[in-house]
């Protein structure tokens, strides 16, 4: 066996990834599935502006490592200023600066079990040690977490809102009561990647300096530019300024920076597929409820689908709609893997999963009885 000098903890740690695609799962099947309902991609696609600024962006030079055009939008858009933004490689990435921030050897860590499991693999990755709650009522508790934080004297508390992979949302003046009780010392990580999909009064009202709390965004759900890759935080200055420590400087690339700066300008297009998604959600719901099954409330763009019965149950649900050509997911932990999470998809695609659904709960159903 060949022996690379590794670091002791890089030894130690699974060669795994948080998600599979369904890439890989196509190679695997040899097959490419029919409707791509399983990764919370915007399936209505980017603005058309975006996509011809995409387009134009000459690709012999590197992107801005600044991305200074987009972080003044932002700002603008968030009415803070460009001290407060920071843009990098999606929110994935920017957790995994931020957590090299912050986590060293042994350093807890706290979030919900079965919460986004990429913020996770950045705390294994710097040597953290996870704390977990449980969610209650399907939501994450604020109130656990901050408990949990004072408790281990965590550095980061991570809180999704709304939440993946349930889709239930807690309003941000909640949240913001809540943070009375977050230990000084205690940084929250706020993730609002869905927060475009949300009732109004979801995002967290307070100002963008604010020490305690580092917001991510993305450009990943409504704008639909997944494939881009361009996420940023919005916190404190100096907590902004950190990042240039550890940052890949010219890591996002010129074309992903033009791309979400059309976006971002055009909020009449995201008006528009924030309307394509409540209609997609809502034609998931009824899908779901024609089938006995039941759909949680969702202020993101998937819907989360209760199959009523145990992990075993909902994840012969799910391989018999991979079966059949559709990709969807479920999440990891009880008792939120009684369930199967459906991404909002076109109207082709929603039409394949109601004529699927059926006989892939009827076969779940025959083997439940047999065993």
């Amino acid at each position: 066996m060949t022996d690379f000098r590794l670091t002791p903890l890089a030894h130690s740690l699974p060669a795994t990834v948080p998600f599979v695609g369904p890439e890989t799962q196509e190679r695997a099947r040899g097959l490419a599935f029919d409707a791509r309902l399983g990764a919370n991609e915007n399936v209505f696609g980017p603005s058309p502006r975006a996509t011809e600024a995409m387009a134009q962006t000459p690709q012999w030079m590197y992107g801005d490592p600044e991305s200074h055009d987009l972080r003044a939008a932002l700002a603008l858009h968030h009415g803070c200023t460009s001290a407060n933004i920071m843009v990098g490689e999606g929110i994935d990435g920017l957790l995994g600066y931020l957590v090299r921030l912050f986590v060293g050897q042994g350093d807890a860590v706290v979030t919900s079990a079965g919460a986004y499991p990429t913020f996770n693999y950045h705390v294994a990755g710097f040597g953290g040690v996870l704390h977990t709650v449980p969610y209650m009522d399907d939501h994450e508790s604020p109130a656990q977490l901050f408990a949990k934080a004072a408790e281990v004297d965590a550095k980061l508390v991570y809180l999704a809102n709304p939440d993946n992979p349930m889709g239930s949302h807690h309003t941000g003046a909640d949240i913001a009561a809540a943070m009375a009780d977050l230990p000084a010392g205690t940084l929250l990580v706020l993730d609002e990647a869905y927060v475009e999909c949300a009732p109004e009064g979801t995002a967290l009202p307070l100002p963008a300096d604010d020490p305690r709390v580092m917001r991510m965004r993305t450009f990943s759900k409504v704008y639909g530019l997944a494939g881009a890759r361009v996420g940023y935080a919005i916190g404190h200055p100096d907590l902004i300024s950190a990042f240039h420590k550890v940052r890949n400087h010219f890591g996002m690339n010129r074309a992903a920076q033009a791309g979400a700066l059309a976006a971002l300008a055009d909020q009449d297009y995201l008006a528009q597929v924030q309307q394509e998604i409540d209609a997609a959600r809502n034609r998931i719901a009824q899908i779901a409820r024609d089938n006995g099954l039941v759909p949680l409330p969702s202020a993101t763009n998937f819907v989360t689908l209760d199959c009523g019965r145990d992990a075993g149950f909902a994840k012969a649900v799910l391989d018999g709609l991979i079966a059949r050509g559709i990709f969807v997911r479920m999440p990891f932990v009880a008792p939120q893997n009684r369930c199967i999470r459906i991404s909002c998809g076109t109207e082709d695609m929603l039409n394949r999963l109601a004529a699927h659904l059926p006989q892939a709960l009827s076969d779940a159903t025959a083997a439940a009885e047999k065993s």
